[in-house]
């Protein structure tokens, strides 16, 4: 299901553009809004959710697929926690779904599924290794990285319930958008992937932008 915002980019709290392959991390406050933008089209955001009071309890694929009966995420799904919290619910998007069981692209996974020579290539877990080596205080460790949403990233699911990547659903300029159900920590990778077409065989910039709980 698709559905746009009234949220102007002018009056945003904050935006920054994350470069093809970079990552950004941060905390959102309950009843913020925040949007993210495929700048360029067919761009894989591989995103992760935390309650900032409790790191442990984090975005579930399991739960959130169970409780809405689909796989796929859009506008209405609420985003829920391993403990069965609301972190976040999708309030807007003009793309209309998003993969959430294809994973984030890892060294092993790369050598697994296309080549031994893969192996040093950037991947989003390296991404989010980075984002928690510098972002220490903010207590996520190793082990909680779990479940992440690939905003944008089409991963059809096959008769014989297997998995393909496939050309992403996103055209320049589309976005998502969640408002915070509580304070939360979002880190997005930029998925740095050229093995298969979820970026097009070019990885490209992503925009963040979030707005405060009383603009409308």
């Amino acid at each position: 299901m698709k559905r746009s915002s009234d949220l102007l980019p002018g009056e945003a709290v904050f935006r920054y553009v994350i470069r093809a392959g970079d990552y950004w991390i941060d905390t959102l406050r309950r009843g913020q809004r925040l949007r993210i933008v495929d700048l360029e089209g067919n761009q894989s955001a591989d995103t992760l959710f935390f309650n900032a009071a409790d790191v442990a309890d984090r975005y579930s694929a399991v739960d959130t697929i169970r409780e809405q009966g689909n796989v796929y995420l859009s506008y209405g799904t609420k985003l829920l926690s391993t403990s069965g919290n609301v972190l976040a619910e999708i309030v807007a998007d003009t793309v209309g779904r998003h993969d959430t069981l294809g994973g984030a692209c890892a060294s092993e996974s790369n050598m697994v599924r296309y080549d031994l020579e893969k192996r040093t290539m950037h991947s989003c877990r390296d991404s989010y290794l980075l984002a928690l080596a510098q972002h220490e205080a903010l207590g996520i460790g190793k082990r909680d990285l779990s479940h992440n949403i690939n905003f944008f990233m089409n991963v059809p699911v096959t008769p014989e319930g297997g998995l393909t990547f496939a050309d992403g659903l996103s055209g320049a300029g589309q976005y998502v958008e969640m408002r915070a159900a509580m304070d939360i920590i979002v880190l997005i990778s930029n998925c740095p992937q050229l093995n298969n077409p979820c970026n097009a065989y070019n990885p490209t910039p992503l925009e963040v932008l979030i707005w405060d709980a009383d603009v409308r």
